[in-house]
This record gives structure tokens, C-alpha cells and sequence, in this order.
């Protein structure tokens, strides 16, 4: 398990990141069967097998979801949908696998049952919890299990067991994902992934912490050069703190924009992209704070990773994004991605009335601190 997908579970918001995505399985596949070729009539057995499948077919998308801005309410109730879902899904597959052990699919039923007992769990099926636990367990007292599948194995209970899907003090989250992450390095001393974690976190810690998770994953010998590599990266962006920040081009809308003809404002950039959920979320508290407090000063410039120019159109248009929006088509090779090391979105520096960066940290209760920045 990547430490970008440990990070989307938590960090990202639990309930939010989950609501998206039904992770059972593969399902866009051919449905196989034991039956001869050139046959339509399916063995009991077949048959069974094609009513797992179904099973693991996810809850229908409601429509609330398709215009990429559902509330919290619905993502709640849909997780409470899809949590259902995936427990009768664990149960077909083991019940298939149990009444018919020698058939081809009897393999694939079991990872099923497993991925779907997880998924469960993880979307808020509490009634399925003594159930992963009780086989978890067995393949962590089994000596053929893989030292990968172990690590993925406590990494989910550990998340469980620290991590609340509902936490939205985001420091507490943090500490958590921190103490999931120290646990790991104790269990697995020769594993990179937990200094991956650590790194994932830097964007959101302050930057004396930054730097002090930057110092121990340099240290470490067993963190890879990728992830030493991102360490520095981000220790870069925290160097440009304290310091002007030029940003200069021809918006969407074919205004010129400069933040050295800012100045006197507080601005926000904002990294972000139709296509990104947590930007997306994100959006309403953006929205909430410009509408607020633009008439004392304070503006937004947007840095768009899209690469579909008009779906950003449309999508500012509808969501009435009045401020100007950088474009290149370019994706995550963005100019200005590429230029201030920008790895993850969304990012949101902020820059005070001098034009000087003074954080890039901009979601940690960004009303906040563009008031403390307009008082100064």
C-alpha cells in the first residue's frame, strides 16, 4: 500500500476521500465460467459465481455526486450504502468459496471476501469488524504470509485503531497518522514505507516540524532516494517562505496577473483542479473567504492542473470562481507546479501585502489567517 493511498484514507478525510471510490475488486473484466464452450447453460456453480460478482458491483452513484460537490450529509449516506453493500458482498464470496472450494473462481472468491471484509469495515460496517480481526489474525500467525502483506495488514488496524473517519481537527489527524507511522518503524525496521508516511505529512505540519521529518528521513538507511528526494523538495518550499514570491502570466480570461502589482493585498494561490477532489471540497471554505473578506483586501489567484480548458471554463463559471486562473493544459507538468515543487494538490501558499510568502499551509483555517495578514 502506497503511502499516498495510507494518506487519501486519513489525512484527506476519511469519510470524504471513501465516498468516491467502491475498491472491491477489478470488476470490468470477462465473467468466467466452468462451462463448455459453446454452451449458454451455466453449472450451479457458474451460476453462483455470476451472483458474487453482482454483488460487488458498487451502490449507484447518486446524482447529488455527479456535479462533484456533494455535502457532507451525502457522502455520509452513501458511505452507509456502500458499507452494506461490501458486507454482502464478503458474504457471497465467502459462502461461494466455503459451498464450492474446488471451483476455478474458488481462489479469486477468497481475495474477495477479504478486500470486501476490509472495505466494509473501512466505510463504517462495524458489524463486520471481529470478522476481519479474527482473519487478520490468522495470516498474521501464518509464516507464509508475506512481510508486504503483513505491513498491509497493520497498517489498516492501526489506522483503525488511531485514526477517527470522522475527525476534522486536521492536527489530531496528523498526530495520529504520525504515531500509526512511528508504530510501523517499530514493527518494520527495514521498511521505507513508514518514512514515505512521515513525508506525506510535511505539507501540513509547520515548517520547524517539516524540516525536523526531513532531517530523519535523510538519516534513515532504509528511506528510499525517492522519498529523500521528496523530503528536499519540500524543505525547498519552506526555504521561499519569508521571501518574494514572483508569479507572473495571462489568465484564462486574458487579464495579465502579477503579485508584484499585488501588493497591499493578500493573496491567495491556490494549486488545484476540476478533477481533484479535496480541491473541489475545499472549495466552499475558498469561496466563503473570499466573499468575506475581498472588500478588505483579499484576492485569489488560481493555478489550474487541468488539461481540459473547457470543463475549467464551465466548472468556474457554475461555481462562480470570479478570480483570475492560470492555464496551460500541461497537467501535473504545469508550469508553475513544476517551477515551486508542488507534488500533491491541493496547495495553497499564501502572500502578504509586501508580496512576500508567508504560508504554504493556506488550509489550516485559511479565514484565519488572511485576517491576521490583512491586520498587518
Amino acid at each position: 500500500m502506497s503511502s499516498k493511498m495510507i494518506l487519501l484514507r486519513s489525512l484527506r478525510g476519511l469519510a470524504l476521500a471513501a465516498a468516491f471510490t467502491f475498491i472491491a475488486s477489478p470488476l470490468v473484466r470477462a465473467q468466467e465460467t466452468n462451462a463448455p464452450a459453446g454452451t449458454n447453460q451455466l453449472s450451479e456453480a457458474d451460476a453462483a459465481w455470476e451472483k458474487v460478482l453482482a454483488t460487488l458491483e458498487p451502490p449507484p452513484l447518486p446524482k447529488e455526486f455527479r456535479g462533484g460537490n456533494p455535502t457532507a450529509e451525502q457522502v455520509k449516506k452513501y458511505r452507509v450504502e456502500q458499507a452494506r453493500q461490501a458486507g454482502l458482498a464478503a458474504d457471497a464470496a465467502k459462502d461461494f468459496y466455503t459451498r464450492y472450494p474446488s471451483h476455478a473462481q474458488a481462489g479469486e472468491a477468497k481475495q474477495e471476501y477479504e478486500r470486501s471484509l476490509e472495505m466494509a469495515v473501512e466505510f463504517g460496517n462495524t458489524n463486520k469488524l471481529a470478522e476481519l480481526e479474527q482473519v487478520e489474525a490468522a495470516h498474521l500467525k501464518d509464516p507464509g504470509t508475506s512481510e508486504e502483506d503483513r505491513f498491509r495488514i497493520r497498517v489498516g488496524a492501526l489506522m483503525r485503531a488511531n485514526l477517527k473517519p470522522d475527525e476534522t481537527d486536521m492536527e489530531k489527524q496528523i498526530t495520529a497518522f504520525d504515531g500509526v507511522a512511528r508504530q510501523l518503524m517499530k514493527e518494520f525496521p527495514k521498511s521505507a514505507e513508514p518514512y514515505e508516511m512521515i513525508a506525506s505529512l510535511m505539507g501540513g505540519v509547520s515548517p520547524e516540524k517539516a524540516r525536523a521529518y526531513a532531517k530523519e528521513i535523510a538519516d534513515s538507511t532504509v528511506a528510499t532516494d525517492a522519498v529523500k528526494a521528496q523530503a528536499k523538495a519540500a524543505v525547498e518550499k519552506l526555504d521561499r517562505i519569508g521571501k518574494p514570491l514572483a508569479l507572473s502570466f495571462t489568465a484564462l480570461s486574458s487579464n495579465k496577473v502579477d503579485l508584484a502589482a499585488m501588493k497591499g493585498k493578500v493573496v491567495l494561490v491556490d494549486f488545484w483542479a476540476t478533477w481533484c477532489g479535496p480541491c473541489v471540497r475545499e472549495l466552499p471554505n475558498v469561496k466563503a473567504a473570499y466573499d468575506k473578506l475581498h472588500p478588505k483586501g483579499f484576492e485569489i489567484v488560481g493555478i489550474s492542473f487541468d488539461q481540459d480548458k473547457a470543463k475549467l471554463a464551465a466548472f468556474i463559471e457554475e461555481q462562480k470562481m470570479t478570480w483570475p486562473q492560470y492555464f496551460d493544459g500541461l497537467g501535473w507538468g504545469n508550469e508553475f507546479g513544476k517551477r515551486f515543487g508542488i507534488q500533491s494538490i491541493p496547495a495553497m501558499w499564501l502572500v502578504d501585502k509586501k508580496g512576500v510568502l508567508r504560508s504554504i499551509n493556506g488550509r489550516a483555517d485559511l479565514e484565519g489567517q488572511v485576517e491576521k495578514l490583512l491586520a498587518e
